[in-house]
């Protein structure tokens, strides 16, 4: 029979592994492959699954005569192998089973043959099982052969994705809108300037047709040909028709894609520009959106948006949901791209493009323009007013080692230019940035505050990785005791005191409150920072503390939070939103270790509003004006949320780094809060929380506002009004 194996836009062959590899590599947040079979074919399906690294979760939907639903899906339970069979039966008119490998970014082996009989396939599946490795056996069983009746759908046409009902649902809103009066953009307030070399034309018409879909006065379309060489562009250049607001600037030589920008810039009568790639598509209602919200913030400086992806024919595949602006996440990774929107008078103070950049002239072009620029003036409109069309033939993608080359001399004189010296290296995706500050000629004194009680495992586990694994130079540890009782623990900190003149321990009898135990400390501390650290934590790596020092770095930083990992190697923080459930919450809560969340966000230090309170850092600066931990209204929950807020509302940054990694065998030494006493306390506080910071309607700009807010793992949900960020 033929049996072919598709995969979708989530999904890419592993090149490195050669043309004929089974290897693939999942990419977004839907990676599926359709099993496709003739009417006529080997009754027997064996399907071979195998994870590079993390366990993973598969789900097959099963075709019952009417497409692929989620209600007709079997999800397998986690684990690193699969080896799943069904029976399709000899002669059939159900021809395609569906398989989602993974619901995370990852790599794995993909392999599926069809068999005759069963004893030829479990001659086969003992082939596979030779290698010894744990695997799970799954039997889907025997599947449905036969349409029950002819379908009105399309021939195994999934419901639209969700990813298309988000995007129809903010164009539809975009529609309905009421534009604001033309004041501040009045006259031509827009150009758009796009590089063109060798483009096909339907390209170019793509683009064309949606700019003047537009229907927006006072823009302008620059096409700025980079030399085509061409016959077909250039022949579609001699069929134009002349029109007031599309232009072409033909330039004779090939100069790069920095120097065409320039040109077409040189030709640019708008107030604001905007850049676009040859063969992308500015999406419905965007110029009016865009318009309207430079509308209500007049002193804006700088506008981006979302991005839907697209396939080679304009079918969506994906979106790029963004955050809020933050200039610490922008240094690991160009997250901001397309559509941005620039003031000319600015460009024209930065001097424009810089040639040299190839791959990455437009993260250059990002870091200069921002220099300086108020971040309030820095807004993001989360509509998906781009559409990128993702065909792998775009040059960073194509030279993506000289693209990274350059986007890291880019990055570096940035910091060259703030007279801060770095090093840049590759983070878990390669192409990411990690900026390593030059380590200062003595460390800053560092006062580590560890509130704990009896627990002799802990306690001695934590110092033991304080005082032999961590390679930090100097700092000074604080236990704050709330009445061990057990000898051995007492002993324990008796040995400290005498061989570890930096190590002090204080007990003192009373109920458990956390603040209380972390405000001891803070008293009694004698560092230029304070480090709060939970007695359950282990360390990992040796460089942790150095790393999270470093942070701060970036500018007005006062916190610094690490990343967490369960003792599963599943992720127990990686910052924390407020607003989740209404209080606050951690996301991507267990996903594994190596997990990048969107963009691979989580794979580069962030900008948060909140980290948790098991690995604290703060600043010297910050414990001065924001104080101590509020004892009387966040005894044992959200005192971290607490504090990160009121440090959060004066000003100050606070910085998630995934590079300081250690384990966090969370409350061991504690309990649970889940009945009597404590489960009465902890309602207290999450009443307190909602109180004092309104967490329930609060907005966390590290969340693009399209992302639900009810559970640790955000899901994108289908707009019922459109978000306008203000400058306010």
């Amino acid at each position: 029979m033929a049996l072919k194996v598709l995969p979708n836009a989530d999904l890419e062959r592993e090149i490195a592994a050669g043309t004929g590899s089974n290897l693939w590599k999942s990419l977004g947040d839907d990676p599926a492959f359709e099993i496709r079979f003739s009417p006529v074919r080997k009754r027997l399906l064996v399907i071979h699954i195998a994870a590079s690294d993390e366990p993973i979760d598969p789900k097959f939907y099963i075709n019952r005569g009417r497409g692929f639903h989620e209600r007709d899906a079997t999800s397998l339970p986690e684990a690193h192998r699969f080896i799943i069979t069904a029976d399709i039966g000899s002669v059939g008119t159900i021809c395609a089973l569906r398989a989602d490998p993974v619901s995370f970014p990852t790599t794995f082996r993909f392999e599926v043959k069809a068999f005759a009989s069963a004893k030829s396939a479990e001659s086969y599946i003992s082939h596979l099982n030779a290698a010894e490795e744990k695997t799970e056996r799954i039997n889907l069983g025997k599947l449905p052969q036969h349409w029950t009746k002819i379908p009105n759908l399309k021939f195994g046409k999934r419901a639209a994705s969700l990813t298309v009902q988000y995007a129809d649902a903010n164009y539809r809103l975009a529609a309905d809108l009421v534009a604001l009066p033309v004041s501040a953009t009045s006259g031509t307030w827009l150009s758009v300037v796009v590089p063109v070399y060798n483009a096909p034309t339907r390209y170019l018409d793509d683009l064309v047709e949606s700019f003047e879909a537009q229907g927006q006065s006072g823009t302008e379309l620059i096409l700025s040909d980079d030399g085509s060489t061409s016959p077909e562009t250039r022949r579609w250049y001699e069929a134009q028709h002349a029109k007031d607001n599309i232009r072409f600037v033909l330039n004779g030589l090939n100069g790069g894609i920095a120097a065409a920008t320039n040109s077409g810039l040189s030709h640019a009568s708008g107030q604001w520009i905007a850049f676009l790639d040859h063969d992308d598509v500015i999406a419905p209602h965007a110029f009016k959106l865009i318009r309207h919200t430079l509308e209500q913030n007049p002193d804006a400086n700088f506008l981006y948006t979302d991005e839907l992806v697209v396939d080679d024919t304009l079918k969506p595949t994906g979106v790029m949901l963004k955050p809020a602006y933050d200039s610490v996440l922008l240094t690991g990774v160009n997250y901001i791209n397309h559509f941005s929107i620039y003031r000319h008078s600015r460009l024209r103070e930065i001097g424009y493009l810089r040639t040299g950049y190839d791959g990455s002239q437009d993260y250059d072009l990002l870091l200069r323009y921002l220099e300086g620029v108020p971040e309030q003036s820095i807004l993001h409109l989360p509509y998906p007013a781009y559409w990128w069309r993702r065909n792998g033939q775009t040059y960073s993608r194509k030279f993506m080692d000289a693209a990274t080359t350059n986007a890291r001399k880019a990055l570096t004189e940035r910091f060259e230019r703030q007279q801060q010296a770095i090093e840049i290296e590759g983070t878990l995706t390669k192409t990411l940035h990690r900026v390593r500050f030059e380590p200062p000629h003595d460390w800053p004194k560092v006062s580590i505050v560890i509130p704990s009680k009896d627990n002799l495992d802990l306690i001695s586990r934590v110092l033991n990785d304080l005082f032999e694994k961590t390679d930090y130079p100097n700092f000074e540890v604080l236990v704050i005791d709330n009445g061990s009782t057990n000898q051995a623990v007492l002993d324990l900190y008796d040995r400290y005191r005498q061989t570890r003149p930096n190590f002090s321990a204080v007990v003192t009898p009373e109920a458990f409150n956390f603040s209380r135990s972390v405000n001891r400390g803070l008293k009694e501390a004698r560092g230029e920072h304070y480090l709060i650290l939970n007695n359950d934590v282990e360390v990992i790596e040796p460089g942790w503390l150095k790393e999270m020092v470093s942070c701060l770095a970036y500018d007005r930083t006062g916190i610094v939070g690490a990343k967490l990992l369960f003792s599963n190697n599943k992720m127990q923080h990686a910052g924390v939103i407020v607003g989740f459930g209404g209080l606050a919450g951690h996301w991507y809560m267990n996903k594994p270790r190596e997990f990048g969340g969107p963009m691979n966000r989580l794979h580069v230090r962030n900008s948060m509003t909140c980290v948790t309170g098991a690995v604290m850092l703060i600043s010297g600066d910050c414990l001065r004006e924001i104080g101590l931990f509020d004892e009387e209204n966040f005894a044992v929950a959200y005192n971290d949320v607490d504090y990160c807020l009121r440090a959060h509302k004066a000003g100050f940054r606070i910085v998630w780094t995934p590079f300081a990694c250690l384990y966090h065998h969370e409350s061991l030494s504690r309990g649970s809060d889940k009945s009597g006493e404590r489960k009465r306390r902890f309602e207290q506080e999450k009443g307190n929380l909602r109180r004092l910071h309104t967490t329930q309607a609060f907005a966390d700009r590290a969340l693009n506002p399209a992302y639900s807010r009810d559970k640790s793992d955000p899901r994108i949900v289908v707009p019922t009004q459109l978000f306008i960020p203000s400058m306010s």
